[in-house]
């Protein structure tokens, strides 16, 4: 990466199951996770599962929160997604676990 080369600044993510106030019918726990890295990588540890739907809700804020937010915003405060599952109630976490410099012609 050159020092003329255009880049974006972008973060990691990790969506963490903070607590599941019904009945887990999907076999979630608190504390399961999922990482999105580099852009557009999404990871799941070996062995664990993700719900389909519980990913599902969270996808639409995922870009947003890879970027630089002004303090003002308010997805730079809110950090909650509920599953749209009304029994199961699963409240997940979107936390920023690295920065990264990223060429802007790698992105699409």
């Amino acid at each position: 990466m050159s020092a003329e080369e255009p880049v974006t600044d972008l973060y990691d993510l990790r969506v963490v199951v903070e607590r599941i106030e019904g009945r887990s019918v999907c076999g979630l726990q608190p504390g399961d996770y999922i990482d999105l890295t580099e852009s557009n990588r999404l990871r799941i540890p070996t062995g664990k599962h993700f719900c389909l739907y519980a990913l599902a809700a969270c996808l639409p804020l995922l870009p947003a929160k890879q970027r630089p937010l002004p303090p003002e915003d308010w997805l730079a405060r809110d950090c909650h997604v509920a599953c749209p599952d009304p029994d199961e109630r699963v409240i997940m976490r979107i936390e920023r676990t690295a920065r990264r410099r990223i060429p802007t012609e790698e992105l699409t």
